[in-house]
């Protein structure tokens, strides 16, 4: 029995996300989907970076792919998220870790399209496959999504599924809020984080 693990944003999923999962499906016995999520106690932070929630991400994804696929939210940051650094030294990152691997029995192998992530992976023993970057990246297809709220002419809907399409046009004012908002992340070694949540 083997497991794929795939550790991503999914905010939204894509095009290029779909490809990937069916690529997965077709080698492993079990995909295990992990849209990252960012928390204060039990309230998740979203930010113009990071602007669908987990339950909507995971209904974009069982959308496409039913029950064929396993998405769980154990890709799980705990505010406040600089105990998480620096990698390797800090043992709230290694927590995270176990956290991934929640339920995993068997072979496993983690995927992901970049070298930088594959090294960390590789790091933290999650048994990286390193598949080919997409052309299509979801922070394109999310700016394409904003200026179509902001009025501008945008043709988003080709980059992603069209039941992807419908769950985001179901949840227009959380794109419109965020469109009208600055972007309050954080970059840390490669990482986003939304600043809220940093440090308290």
């Amino acid at each position: 029995m083997i497991t794929a693990l795939y550790l991503a944003h999914l905010n939204p999923v894509t095009n290029a996300h779909v490809e990937i999962i069916n690529e997965l499906k077709n080698n492993a016995d079990i995909v295990k989907i992990m849209p990252v999520v960012f928390k204060s106690g039990k309230n998740e932070i979203n930010s113009k970076s990071f602007p669908f929630s987990f339950e909507i991400r995971k209904k974009m994804i069982t959308s496409i792919f039913g029950d064929s696929v396993s998405v769980t939210d154990d890709y799980a940051f705990f505010a406040p998220f600089k105990k998480y650094m620096p990698p390797l030294l800090s043992p709230k990152s290694w927590e995270l870790r176990k956290q991934i691997l929640r339920g995993v029995k068997g072979e496993f192998f983690s995927y992901t399209g970049d070298k930088a992530e594959g090294y960390m992976l590789k790091i933290y023993r999650l048994k990286p496959k390193i598949g080919q970057r997409r052309a299509l990246s979801a922070a394109a297809v999310k700016e394409n999504i904003y200026k179509a709220a902001l009025g501008e002419e945008s043709n988003w809907k080709k980059d992603v599924p069209e039941s992807v399409a419908r769950i985001i046009d179901e949840n227009w004012n959380v794109i419109k809020k965020f469109s009208e908002m600055e972007d309050k992340t954080t970059r840390v070694l490669g990482m986003k984080f939304p600043k809220e949540g940093w440090s308290k």
